[in-house]
């Protein structure tokens, strides 16, 4: 009896996920068609500042892991962080808030300072509102004009693909508080 009441659980679960999976797959495919039918894309270029907190009370990046050898590294290879950095409208960190950036970073190359990315930029105010924008690839941080690409976003930024311009702006090393600055030009639908 029990077998059989566990196997009614189960194949009622099952019946119920079809159920849902399916008003899913209809919602997406549905918004699919209505977009190929418009194959309108829009473009929009950013421009905003992170505000990198990496130390102090109110830090805003944090090692989660690190490799063997990441102390004896030149280039801290194997560290992780993740981070969840204002992103403001100017280089002042009292400026208008408009979002988040939040991710995780790892430094990822033996002979040169380079962090792999993983950053998705959480929109909380202003015509994006709600929407995420998301960049991934290598970010050689010592370089200027660092690109990486805008592979994806959610929201106002639905399929959105194009690439981020960023730079230092300012390092203050007493603070441990940095400064970037973004410029993102993306196409979505």
């Amino acid at each position: 009896m029990e077998k059989l009441c566990a196997i009614l659980i189960l194949f009622s679960l099952l019946i119920a996920y079809t159920c849902a999976t399916s008003k899913e797959a209809k919602d997406a495919e549905k918004w699919f068609q209505k977009y190929l039918s418009l194959r309108k894309e829009k473009v929009a270029k950013l421009h905003f500042y992170i505000q990198d907190a990496l130390g102090g009370p109110n830090a805003t990046i944090w090692e989660v892991a690190r490799s063997e050898i990441t102390s004896d590294s030149p280039t801290s290879f194997g560290q992780v962080r993740v981070l969840d950095d204002m992103i403001t409208a100017e280089p002042d960190r009292n400026s208008e808030e408009l979002g988040r950036a939040q991710g995780l970073i790892t430094s990822a190359d033996l002979r040169q300072t380079g962090l792999a990315m993983n950053m998705n930029f959480v929109f909380t105010s202003g015509p994006y509102n709600g929407s995420t924008l998301c960049i991934l690839g290598r970010n050689p941080i010592d370089s200027t004009n660092r690109e990486l690409p805008v592979v994806g976003g959610s929201g106002v930024f639905r399929m959105a693909r194009g690439f981020s311009i960023s730079n230092t702006y300012s390092y203050d090393p007493v603070e441990n508080y940095g400064v970037l600055e973004y410029t993102l030009y993306v196409f979505y639908v």
